[in-house]
């Protein structure tokens, strides 16, 4: 049965390359080539061409291994790749894809409604994705060109009377520089202030 994480084609197309990374940039999942859209094995005529090239385009392309077979059924041949989850992001030449679940369906590139879908990411997808890779969130990434002293001071005064007021810090921990409170409460990460930083006191 088709699902989330495998797809059927017919034949195949090295846009198909795109599939491949969004399953490794996903949870992983299978290609089948040599099915139709219902399932059934139509073959392929090139099966074990694309059982020597295919593992080589996928290394070039994407740095990495997918375990490539040559199956049969009914007498016919088709190949099965299988992808595995990668730890860090993988890009396509250049191009971050992602494969996302739905109902299971035959699937189609830039598929709509409740269909799994291939999608390249850009933007703060892209950065959720390389976040999410490095176990981070992006409100703990660090923010270029943004120092201390670009702050107000109101924001900081605000948070050393509150801290006093509730009990939570003595007045003489609050007699510290803006600096030594971002660093006091890790918002820092080397010379770096975090975007959780700048969200609670720029």
């Amino acid at each position: 049965m088709e699902s989330q994480n495998v797809e059927w084609k017919q034949s195949w197309r090295d846009e198909y390359l795109k599939w491949v990374c969004g399953f490794v940039n996903a949870q992983g999942g299978r290609l089948e080539i040599g099915r139709n859209d219902k399932g059934v094995v139509v073959g392929l005529s090139n099966a074990k061409k694309l059982l020597d090239e295919l593992p080589n385009k996928i290394r070039t392309t994407m740095g990495i291994v997918a375990d490539v077979n040559l199956m049969q059924e009914n007498g016919l041949e088709y190949i099965v790749i299988d992808v595995m989850a990668h730890l860090n992001a993988i890009s396509y030449r250049g191009k971050h894809y992602l494969h996302t679940g739905g109902e299971p369906r035959p699937c189609r590139v830039s598929a709509a409604g409740s269909g799994s879908t291939n999608q390249e990411l850009t933007g703060f997808t892209l950065d959720e994705l390389i976040f999410r890779k490095y176990g981070r969130t992006w409100d703990s990434a660090p923010v270029l060109r943004v120092k201390p002293s670009d702050f107000y001071n109101d924001a900081f005064d605000i948070f050393r009377k509150k801290a006093v007021a509730s009990d939570r810090l003595k007045p003489k921990d609050v007699e510290i520089s803006n600096a030594a409170i971002l660093n006091a409460l890790k918002l820092t990460e080397g010379n770096y202030i975090l975007y959780a930083g700048v969200l609670l006191f720029h």
